[in-house]
């Protein structure tokens, strides 16, 4: 169904919600996946170790995780523009300092603080909440170019990045990103609404209804809100099943290959511009892969989904130790197959997340399920660090990553089935 102004028909205000979404979820991934490109030349500036600075972006993802159900609470309270605003400011400023550090302490403040708090406030949940409010039609769609978004940031943010560091200096690099990321601000400031309900609009695709029943955003305490959801969450077999297999998501994503790969291209003696380029392309074949989960969501059974999506991403982790072998083609080979892969998971695990929980509370559900995933990420990114710091190669991190997918393919067939004879939970609902 269509915007109506001045009594013609347009462009329903949703898609203008989620392409401002868009852009600010493509920054923060820019500005999250950033550091993985200034290990390198850190490491040769100050001669820190690869665990040294491994342990601030790990505890930026973990930070990530653990503030994204709470910004679902705080969202529902005080509304998506003035949390999206402060999360921009607060990662611009966490990576803009970073040319003026002079001990690993002070990453831990940057990386670790401002930047994992600033993109755990626009994290995965943001794409839930604003397909959840604005769509009912081509919801999965929505979920799925959102989701993409971080793939858009990496392709945009990490070449340009790794280019300059090489050519420029890594201080510049870094100002530069920063310049990039402050895009958003004005967009989110001046355009950004919260409900339809504000411009007096159903959701897109929903059937006709007086805006005036729709449910009022909660007024409680937004901690109270967000622990609540939790408590409702760990009675549920379908929460721990979810949150361990998206544990396995983060460790083998963002955790390792987002932070690591273009280490171990270094180390096989691939340059960073040409490993970032691959990263990058990665990128191209994530938004492809995630946008087409989420239209495949909308119409296929998310469980055998993601029992596919988790399969082939623990076999294109086995083959990545011997992709490096036949250099930039076998790693393009990799890059072509796992990129498709990388997070065509979450439009799936959202809905999933939906039927077992509810359309309303799928947001603040999603939240909790994502701090496992960023888990997930933090304990892969510093426990890759060390096992290359100790063995001088990512070879064990490879592997375990990849026999750890092929658990969560299992794992996910068990979402939503229920022992025989055994009554459904009240915290099922039908399919939205």
């Amino acid at each position: 169904m269509g915007f109506r102004a001045c009594g013609a028909a347009r462009l329903h205000y949703g898609w203008i919600v989620a392409a401002i979404s868009f852009l600010t979820l493509l920054v923060a991934a820019g500005i999250r996946s950033a550091p993985g490109v200034l290990l390198v030349p850190l490491e040769r500036a100050f001669g820190w170790s690869p665990a040294t600075l491994a342990l601030p972006i790990s505890i930026g993802l973990l930070l990530y995780g653990l503030i994204g159900p709470f910004s679902v609470g705080f969202i529902e309270r005080f509304g998506l523009r003035p949390i999206m605003l402060a999360a921009l400011v607060m990662f611009d400023i966490g990576f803009g300092l970073t040319p003026f550090i002079t001990a690993p302490w002070q990453l831990l403040l940057l990386w670790g603080v401002l930047v994992g708090c600033g993109t755990g406030m626009t994290a995965m949940v943001l794409g839930a909440i604003v397909a959840g409010r604005w769509f009912v039609a081509r919801r999965g769609l929505v979920i799925g170019l959102l989701t993409a978004s971080s793939a858009a940031g990496q392709l945009i943010f990490m070449p340009l990045l790794a280019e300059l560091a090489a050519n420029a200096g890594w201080r510049l690099a870094v100002w530069i990103g920063c310049g990039l990321a402050l895009v958003p601000l004005p967009l989110v400031a001046f355009f950004m609404r919260d409900r339809p309900a504000e411009l007096g609009l159903n959701a897109y695709g929903e059937p006709a209804a007086p805006v005036a029943q729709r449910p009022p955003s909660p007024a409680g305490n937004p901690f109270a809100m967000t622990l609540s959801a939790l408590g409702r969450g760990v009675a549920s077999r379908d929460f721990w099943l979810l949150s361990a297999s998206f544990f396995v998501c983060g460790a083998s994503t963002i955790g390792l290959i987002g932070t690591h790969f273009i280490a171990a291209c270094v180390d096989h003696g691939l340059a960073e511009a040409s490993a970032a380029g691959l990263l990058a392309a990665m990128g191209v074949c994530n938004f492809v892969g995630t946008t087409l989960s989420g239209w495949l969501s909308d119409r296929f059974d998310s469980r055998y989904l993601l029992f596919w999506y988790y399969a082939l991403r623990g076999v294109s982790l086995l083959f990545l130790p011997y992709a490096f072998d036949f250099s930039f083609w076998g790693l393009s080979l990799f890059g072509l197959f796992y990129g498709l892969d990388w997070i065509a998971t979450v439009p799936p695990t959202v809905r999933l997340t939906a039927d077992a929980f509810g359309t309303e509370s799928a947001g603040l559900m999603y939240g909790w399920i994502t701090v496992t995933h960023q888990l997930g990420s933090a304990a892969a990114a510093y426990g890759a660090g060390i096992l290359r710091t100790l063995f001088g190669d990512y070879l064990g991190a490879f592997v375990v990553a990849g026999l750890l997918c092929f658990a969560a393919a299992l794992l996910v067939l068990r979402v939503g089935a229920r022992p025989r004879g055994a009554v459904p939970s009240d915290l099922t609902t039908v399919r939205a």
